[in-house]
């Protein structure tokens, strides 16, 4: 007759975990757990395993990171050789250097991000937003929009100002964010808009490109 916890000992001094000798001989691993939890040998390989098991799992991270960067290397490297490409097509548009000065002078400039830029000058806003729209081919629908204002101003006056301004509808806003104060001269009166567009391969290229337009001036 088989003798299990004999045999569930014998293998757990060879290293195997619960979960093994428990497929191994079909016993519940809570019988194990009654069999093998006081015994101090067992507590070791316990510890042992944990201690593999956390390795290994540190190994496949550290595999999956660089799997992932790779990826992301060679994405961005596409981008970069795209927007090369297209630079001397776009290079003599006045709307595409005046929306490259523009982003390289108040746009967000982290590659990680989406393309933001920001301004309390409608002109700016309008110029940027048509370069977004007729240089870029980005329909309207797609931009997002955002406020920072001071708290003495009206919000839903503000929206109304910057939408008809860039031309997108009121519901292209997301949440307005406030600051302390109050506004220290008519110039922000309506507030500061951002012009959001999530793309980050865009993005990339635009970098690219003002990058290159920086080389040509």
């Amino acid at each position: 007759m088989r003798n299990d916890k004999h045999l569930a000992i014998k293998l757990r001094k060879k290293g195997l975990s619960y979960n093994k000798i428990s497929k191994e001989l079909d016993i519940p691993k809570s019988t194990l757990s009654d069999w093998l939890c006081d015994i101090g040998w067992s507590l070791d390989i316990k510890k042992e395993l944990i201690r593999k098991a956390n390795y290994i799992t540190r190994k496949r991270l550290r595999l999956y990171n660089k799997k992932r960067q790779r990826y992301w290397e060679q994405w961005r490297e596409a981008a970069r050789q795209e927007a090369r490409k297209d630079f001397d097509s776009f290079k003599n548009n006045p709307l595409f250097v005046s929306g490259l000065m523009l982003y390289w002078a108040e746009g967000d400039s982290n590659p990680k991000n989406s393309l933001r830029l920001s301004n309390t000058d409608p002109r700016m806003i309008f110029l940027y937003a048509k370069f977004l729209m007729q240089v870029l081919n980005i329909p309207k629908e797609k931009l997002r929009a955002t406020l920072i204002l001071y708290p003495d101003l009206a919000k839903e006056k503000c929206i109304k100002f910057w939408s008809r301004i860039i031309g997108i509808t009121k519901s292209q806003f997301y949440k307005t964010q406030y600051i302390k104060g109050f506004h220290p001269t008519k110039r922000l009166s309506n507030g500061i808009c951002m012009i959001i567009y999530s793309d980050r391969q865009l993005k990339e290229k635009v970098l690219v490109w003002i990058d290159l337009l920086s080389k040509t001036l």
